[in-house]
């Protein structure tokens, strides 16, 4: 019986409600929605901007061989 039953959890929920009464926890509910969203486009445009300077760096990389190359070539 370590576990939490249905009706510990409704009373539960029901003393919340009276203390911060169901505006507040709507708006409370919204403003961590709200935050959740922010920190997942956050999370994306990271990655995005971390694929990009991978990208980028290979490029470099590459130049910098064709260039070697080109010197190599020319003695």
């Amino acid at each position: 019986m370590a576990g939490i039953s249905i009706w510990q959890l409704v009373i539960v929920l029901g003393i919340v409600v009276l203390l911060f009464g169901t505006k507040k926890l709507r708006n409370i509910g919204s403003d961590l929605g709200g935050a959740i969203k922010g920190f997942k486009g956050a999370m994306k445009e990271g990655e995005a901007e971390a694929e990009t300077k991978s990208i980028e760096k290979k490029e470099d990389e590459l130049a910098a061989k064709t260039a070697e190359k080109k010197e190599e070539t020319k003695h």
